[in-house]
Parts: structure tokens; C-alpha cells; sequence
């Protein structure tokens, strides 16, 4: 996984600012799979603010053409992705499709929404990574389209090593625009949480699946 220090730490900063990102280890959220979790990231909100819109949008186009060069196309994951995929796809001046999680059960039945040919180069944009499966749907999908998948480029990772090993075993590079680890140093750095908040959200990164928040 590949990641800037500096634009991580920047891109921390304004998630916490828009609360794209809420710290709450006192009282878990519940995730959608049943984990327990001291932190919820919806970087959906990006949308909603257009000073930060544009930075992530802008610093996304930059090191989608820097880690792996210019592509033909961009594909966003839906739902999360297409918005802001849609904006790095119109500020690189390419084509856009999305990847639905599985294929339309009526009409044309369509798993990939949006015209892409054969041997064209596809980078995929996501909004934030957790296990990575959902993300790598999309990956399998383009690839059985017959198009080159270059890698992905996400706003957010937590960082779990299952979504590392899920990566590597796809062979799939990702860069990311921040990570786990950033927004902890971000969140210190800024009092937005304390030392002892910290170790709880550190503990939790480790053993997700198990962690209880007792």
C-alpha cells in the first residue's frame, strides 16, 4: 500500500474537520458485518464541502498519474465512489464508468455501467478500504471485461492486514490518500483525542473482528 506522509496527515485533518471521520471510543458504532468499532468513516461528506471536494479530488488526480500514469479510463466503486471517481475522471479530462457490486437482475444486466473497451487501462477510485473484498469485486470485474487494471487509489484505509493480504493476493497496488495510523497522529496532534483514546483505537486496528470495547 502506498501512501504520501505528509498529504496523509493533511488528508487526516480535514476528514476530522467535516466529521467524514468520528472518534468515539466510549460508545462503538456497529458496523454492517457485526464488529464493534470506536471509529465510523463516511467520506461521502467530501461531497458536501467544495473546498475539501476539490482538494481530494485534485490530490487523487495527482497521484493516480504519478503512481501509475495517466489511464484511459476511471471506474468508481458504487455507491460510495462514483461521486467523487465522477470529479477525478472530469479533472483528468477521461471517461468514466462505475462497478456495481454484482451485475443488474434486469434490463442489460450490466455489472459495469458506463462504455469501456477491452485493453484499455482503468485505474479504480474508491472512497474508503476496511477489508478490501467489496473494493476487489469491482477489480475482478474489470479484469473479466478484459481491461488492465493499473491499481486503485482511495481516499481511506484502516490499514487491517486482511485487506493487505487481500491486495496482495490479487496482485492489486493501492494508494491511498491517508491511513489509520495518520489519523491517529493527526487526532493527538490536534486534541482530538486524548493518549487514552488513542490506546483504545490502536488496540481495536489490531483485532478488529474481537474487539468488544470492554
Amino acid at each position: 500500500m502506498i501512501f504520501n506522509k505528509s498529504t496523509a496527515k493533511k488528508t487526516a485533518e480535514v476528514l476530522l474537520q467535516i466529521n467524514a471521520i468520528k472518534l468515539n471510543p466510549k460508545n462503538p458504532f456497529s458496523w454492517a458485518s457485526g464488529w464493534k468499532s470506536p471509529i465510523y468513516c463516511d467520506n461521502r461528506m467530501v461531497l458536501s464541502f467544495p473546498t475539501v471536494r476539490n482538494y481530494v479530488k485534485e490530490e487523487l488526480a495527482k497521484n493516480i498519474e504519478l503512481e501509475f500514469g495517466k489511464p484511459d479510463v476511471i471506474a468508481g466503486v458504487a455507491t460510495g465512489a462514483i461521486g467523487i471517481g465522477a470529479l477525478v475522471a472530469e479533472y483528468l479530462g477521461l471517461p468514466f464508468v462505475y462497478v456495481r457490486p454484482q451485475p443488474k437482475k434486469h434490463g442489460r444486466q450490466n455489472q459495469i455501467e458506463g462504455f469501456v473497451e477491452k485493453g484499455q487501462n482503468v485505474v479504480v477510485v474508491e472512497d474508503l478500504i476496511s477489508t478490501g473484498n467489496s473494493s476487489l469485486v469491482a477489480v475482478d470485474a474489470l479484469k473479466t471485461a478484459g481491461v488492465n487494471v493499473k491499481g486503485m487509489a482511495a481516499i481511506f484505509t484502516y490499514g487491517f492486514e486482511v485487506s493487505k493480504e487481500n491486495f496482495e493476493s490479487k496482485n492489486v497496488t493501492l494508494f491511498t490518500l491517508s491511513n489509520y495510523e495518520s489519523l491517529l497522529e493527526q487526532a493527538l496532534d490536534t486534541n482530538f483525542i486524548n493518549e487514552a483514546e488513542a490506546t483504545i483505537l490502536s488496540q481495536w486496528n489490531l483485532n478488529p473482528s474481537e474487539w468488544t470495547g470492554k
